[in-house]
């Protein structure tokens, strides 16, 4: 990667534009200046940028203008949007247009290397992630998987790999990992794509159920099977089928599952017809197998028949590098569904979430940035915002005056719903009522507020 980013200050103020060159130049940046908006596209068709510092108003082309240009030329690049004119509905426009951030003039000197700084981090991880679906096929770009770590490198390099063979894969990893997404990539990139994939969770149906719904029955095999029902090997003929949670079944139906492996054939409950199947299975756990096969819970052959090819799926806590992508990606994916402008996390929330152990994994970091764009008031996450466990709201709320604490409820058992309508009426009760400035502050229109207190008091 090269040493120095290359930033395109565009303003047609030139004392500005020269101030801001020398400012940029000290901090370490390669500098090049455009008068206009225009000439700033004409820049952009010559030449790739890191970051794009723009002014709004300029005589031939507004910055606005230049921005819906220079994103259909390169929407890589971002651009951070510079007026002494602020407005609501002029950050809105930019923002939806594709700036990046919004800051006005005169420029905080702080704020601005902030933003830059994120802006630049966020282009970096955006490029190398690219380089990495490219590296690795873009079909794994459909399975959502996102990781740069090396640990993740290595694991995706063998899951490409795998995939292509008509190998049993175990794969191991702790809860929230993403177990399943691996096993889709298995599924999706293999030659069996376009046959049937079939899941099962072994840990939510008992033995029965569980024989029932893998093998299938008779009409008449027990109380309440009326007609023949077709199981998932059965449902997956030809693709592959995912037993997740598999250390989670019975010894009696371990030695089913057995037998389904060895023979590639099976026999519904209550009947007599042997069926012979192809599929491939690929199966997960969150336990040790090797151990549970020690303390006598799980069968040694059944191991071996598993494991012809074993991922671990690594813990997030060893995977540090590839937070801040999953964050941001995650904070964006749940933004756009709750209808709210949020632009991304501050270095401090961003600071919290690396540090964090994350013993929930993925699972919880996608639950986190979910609950921190419901409780978030402004277009930037704050540490604030990022509630982990009981410990950090008791901590939180033992700082505020009496007169503003509330009973702490563990955001952990909460609904979303429940977490909003409590974020809502507190920021209600601190605006005395005034709902005009708790929309404000919660970062929805009046109209949205509304609404949602409308509901609060039908429910």
């Amino acid at each position: 990667m090269k040493n120095k980013l290359d930033i395109l200050i565009t303003d047609d103020d030139l004392a500005h534009r020269v101030m801001l060159k020398k400012l940029l130049s000290g901090w370490g940046y390669n500098v090049a200046e455009a008068d206009d908006g225009s000439v700033a596209v004409e820049e952009v068709r010559k030449r790739s940028f890191d970051l794009i510092l723009m002014d709004i108003r300029m005589v031939n082309m507004s910055g606005i203008e230049a921005l819906e240009q220079i994103k259909q030329i390169n929407p890589s690049i971002p651009v951070i949007i510079m007026t002494a004119y602020a407005s609501v509905e002029t950050a809105v426009s930019a923002l939806k247009k594709g700036a990046y951030d919004y800051l006005t003039k005169p420029l905080d000197f702080d704020e601005l290397q902030m933003a830059m700084a994120r802006a630049t981090e966020h282009s970096r991880l955006k490029q190398e992630n690219e380089y990495l679906k490219e590296r690795l096929g873009e079909k794994f770009d459909r399975q959502n998987i996102i990781g740069q770590s090396a640990a993740m490198v290595r694991l995706l390099e063998v899951v490409e790999q795998v995939a292509a063979t008509q190998a049993t894969v175990l794969i191991t990893g702790e809860s929230g990992t993403g177990k399943e997404i691996i096993a889709n990539a298995i599924h999706f990139n293999s030659n069996r794509r376009n046959a049937p994939f079939v899941k099962i969770n072994c840990a939510a149906l008992t033995e029965t159920l569980l024989e029932s719904e893998l093998f299938g029955h008779e009409k008449g095999a027990f109380t309440g099977a009326d007609r023949r029902r077709e199981g998932k090997f059965v449902q997956a003929d030809g693709g592959s089928i995912f037993l997740d949670e598999v250390s989670e079944m019975s010894p009696a139906m371990q030695v089913k599952l057995l037998r389904v492996l060895q023979e590639r054939e099976l026999t519904r409950v209550g009947g007599q017809e042997v069926i012979k199947i192809d599929v491939r299975v690929i199966a997960a756990s969150n336990k040790d197998l090797k151990k549970e096969i020690r303390e006598r819970r799980f069968r040694e052959d059944l191991f071996y028949r598993l494991n012809v090819v074993t991922l671990a799926v690594p813990p997030l806590r060893e995977r540090a590098d590839d937070i801040p992508l999953m964050a941001q990606a995650f904070l964006k994916t749940f933004a756009e569904r709750n209808s709210k402008i949020i632009n991304g996390l501050t270095p401090q929330a961003m600071q919290k979430l690396v540090r964090y152990s994350w013993p929930g994994n993925v699972r919880e970091l996608m639950n986190a940035m979910e609950r921190a764009v419901v409780l978030s008031r402004t277009e930037m996450v704050g540490e604030d915002e990022l509630i982990f466990t009981m410990a950090d709201q008791v901590a939180a709320r033992d700082e505020l005056p009496e007169s503003q604490k509330h009973p702490v409820t563990d955001a952990e058992d909460m609904s979303l719903e429940e977490v909003e309508k409590q974020r809502i009426l507190e920021a209600l009760e601190s605006c005395g009522g005034n709902k005009s400035e708790a929309s404000r502050r919660l970062g929805i229109t009046r109209k949205t507020l509304r609404k949602k207190l409308e509901k609060y008091e039908a429910g």
